[in-house]
């Protein structure tokens, strides 16, 4: 499909993240006006809770847009959303009759707040990364025994925390927690020296179910996509992960971009699932699965100083699918909500510089990072602001995600100190 063109000039620009290809989905407020729905168009942002109100989206259910959040259209379904998607794109599209009714409606992104772009209902995060799951496992177990038994055949997931799900931008506070390394008799509390991020993609479920299914089914369930980092505390997890996994070490935030790229937009991006080497169940086994093609990196930039980038890496580097997570989340009968949210787990390439995370690149904490400011990383340091970015290339034109951005603050006084 080539570049769409739309009346909105700046949609038409080769260097914009928002052509009318895109329309990602967003919530944004202007000044203190309310939060409320909107699409990102080129240089700008049109106010889809007004042009509904407006009475411009014509042959659509009511009350898609009037929450501050996009929770009531993904919960309609693959059918409406599609329809709602034509509308806008009829009304943005060049030469539309409607310019003059919808032009009022357009905000400057620059002077936009963001805000989370959905309620997020649960949070399941997998471990789904070959390259990132043979790292990590080479480290702690050797080249030998890298894999877990279950790895090639099932998308190894935990379930996180909603409540601490936020949107770019938003200060991530180092956390304390217990920590133990194999030269201590016994744990301390105290703050996390290492702490990571994780690229990854995150799959939003629009469509509810109550029971298991397909791998074809739940393609048709996922609204769009987000960037997200899962930022991790090495120290709490390698202390705490066993037996049951991933708990405190995980549920300090987790961060997502500002907008939602929508499946449709995606789906000229697909591209075929790396080949199995076990075949799987056939649950999980679907002809019509796939991945994207989305190009990824990650820059780190310390207070003050200029971002380096420290990773590049492609979405098609997963092993299993979303849709693939999404089936076997619920092959236990599991409910899936409109607005869970689910975590690619750790995106990572076959080379040094396409690893996703501090843990791989510095292998561990030994062999440190090289920043383009002479200075030098393992972990996060107070102060480090991580940036993640990913865009799909398409015939003259890019689909953008918008930044996945943190800053980490420095931990609080002793937070379990109750002296007076």
């Amino acid at each position: 499909m080539p570049l769409l063109k739309s009346w909105v000039e700046s949609a038409n620009n080769a260097t914009t993240e928002f052509p009318l290809n895109n329309l990602p989905y967003g919530v944004f407020s202007i000044g203190d006006t309310p939060p409320r729905c909107g699409i990102a168009i080129g240089d700008f942002i049109l106010d889809t809770a007004a042009i509904e109100n407006a009475g411009l989206l014509t042959g659509l259910p009511p009350l898609l847009c009037q929450q501050p959040s996009w929770n009531a259209l993904m919960s309609t379904g693959a059918a409406t959303w599609a329809l709602f998607r034509t509308s806008i794109t009829n009304l943005l599209t060049e030469g539309a009759a409607s310019r003059a009714d919808v032009e009022p409606h357009l905000y400057p992104l620059s002077d936009a707040i963001m805000h989370m772009p959905f309620v997020v209902a649960e949070f399941t995060d997998f471990y789904a990364g070959r390259h990132h799951a043979t790292n990590v496992g080479t480290m702690f177990r050797g080249a030998e025994n890298a894999l877990p038994p279950n790895w090639l055949h099932i998308p190894i997931g935990y379930n996180g925390r909603a409540s601490s799900v936020v949107v770019s931008g938003s200060d991530i506070q180092r956390p304390w927690g217990q920590l133990k390394s194999p030269d201590q008799t016994k744990p301390a509390f105290m703050p996390s020296r290492r702490f990571d991020l994780e690229l990854e993609m995150g799959a939003i479920v629009g469509q509810a179910s109550t029971g298991p299914v397909s791998v074809d089914q739940a393609q048709s369930m996922i609204f769009g996509f987000v960037l997200l980092n899962d930022w991790s505390a090495r120290d709490i997890q390698a202390w705490e992960y066993q037996p049951l996994g991933p708990f405190q070490a995980k549920a300090t935030a987790t961060t997502i971009s500002p907008w939602i790229v929508s499946a449709i937009a995606l789906e000229q991006f697909r591209v075929p699932l790396p080949a199995r080497e076990t075949p799987l169940l056939p649950y999980l086994d679907s002809p019509n699965d796939a991945i994207y093609n989305v190009d990824l990196d990650v820059t780190l930039a310390p207070v003050g100083k200029a971002p380096t980038t420290i990773a590049q890496t492609n979405y098609r580097e997963m092993y299993y699918s979303a849709a693939q997570q999404l089936a076997h989340h619920s092959s236990s009968g599991c409910p899936m909500r409109t607005g869970d949210l689910l975590g690619s787990g750790t995106i990572s390439g076959p080379e040094k510089n396409q690893r996703g995370s501090l843990l791989e690149l510095s292998w561990g904490g030994k062999e440190p990072l090289t920043l383009d400011t002479g200075e030098t990383r393992t972990f996060l340091e107070d102060g480090d602001t991580l940036t993640l970015s990913g865009r799909a290339q398409g015939d003259g034109f890019t689909i953008g995600f918008g930044e996945c951005s943190g800053t980490l603050t420095p931990a609080l006084s002793n937070p379990q100190n109750t002296s007076n």
